[in-house]
């Protein structure tokens, strides 16, 4: 069977679980804190439902998929309280009310709550990646210069 569809089986029944013992947020910032920093963490800490989640997995072998069945969680928990998850990453780090301004406009546009959070990457060297739902808006100086090498290559290779 496919991992995204066991991951996502996982994921769904997790969320009706969290939802049901109430203890949906407090779920949610312990699994966003253990995405980013596993090494973080020991069994005793972590919050009943996970330590039950971890458990699970363990005993149907599947902890090669605690990633997947976090995110996927994250996902429909944000999905279940009307909230669109977003991530913004920039070369440096915005100014607050530049963050608010891109979440206002987010908003706007996906016409519900937006949840952002950001991210420096100095890699993209200037302008920024937005992500959405499931949709990437990739407005960096790394991209254009992308296109434009792929752009030259292409044009230069070409038969005449």
């Amino acid at each position: 069977m496919n991992a995204g569809i066991i991951s996502s089986r996982y994921a769904d029944a997790f969320l009706r679980y969290v939802l049901e013992t109430g203890g949906g947020e407090r779920v949610r910032v312990q699994a966003e804190r253990l995405l980013k920093n596993p090494e973080d963490f020991k069994a005793s800490e972590l919050e009943p439902e996970l330590a039950r989640l971890a458990s699970l997995l363990a005993k149907n072998g599947r902890m090669g998929l605690v990633r997947f069945v976090l995110r996927g969680f994250l996902d429909r928990y944000a999905e279940s309280r009307g909230v669109m998850p977003a991530r913004i990453t920039t070369a440096i780090p915005l100014e607050k009310e530049e963050e608010a301004e891109l979440v206002r406009l987010m908003e706007n546009q996906c016409g519900g709550r937006v949840e952002a959070s950001s991210q420096t990457d100095p890699s993209i060297v200037g302008g920024f990646i937005l992500e959405v739902g499931g949709s990437i808006m990739d407005a960096s100086v790394r991209r254009q210069m992308e296109l434009i090498r792929k752009k030259i290559v292409q044009d230069n290779n070409r038969i005449v």
